[in-house]
């Protein structure tokens, strides 16, 4: 199964899941803003990729964060991503055990070796 996890009025995510579907991937998409994401995911992801990759620190939402907040991306990163899901770098793909976070063409063909037609 193949997950892609944004936001949907997200240009890089909307733009990844039509890259996605124009290869014939069957995806489902998960609003981050509107469905959140359960901690053991987010924790999964900070285990595979690392909160440097995950935090967006170039984000609207990391501009506005307390000093105090944004010590706890190094300190507490699964607690803060909880609290602030649009920290979350857009978009999360999921596919057969591989996390790719952003969207590069190169990486998404990587992670999806042998599924595209």
């Amino acid at each position: 199964m193949t997950t892609l996890y944004g936001i949907r009025n997200c240009d890089t995510c909307r733009k990844a899941l039509r890259w996605l579907k124009a290869r014939g991937m069957d995806v489902i998409f998960h609003d981050l803003r509107r469905d959140g994401v359960p901690a053991a995911r987010l924790q999964h992801w900070l285990d595979t990729v690392g909160p440097e990759s995950l935090i967006n620190r170039r984000s609207a939402t990391w501009r506005k964060l307390q000093e105090e907040d944004r010590a706890r991306a190094d300190a507490a990163p699964l607690e803060l991503l909880q609290e602030q899901s649009t920290l979350i770098r857009r978009p999360v793909l999921e596919h057969e055990g591989h996390v790719v976070v952003g969207f590069r063409e190169a990486d998404y063909v990587d992670a999806l070796a042998g599924e595209q037609s």
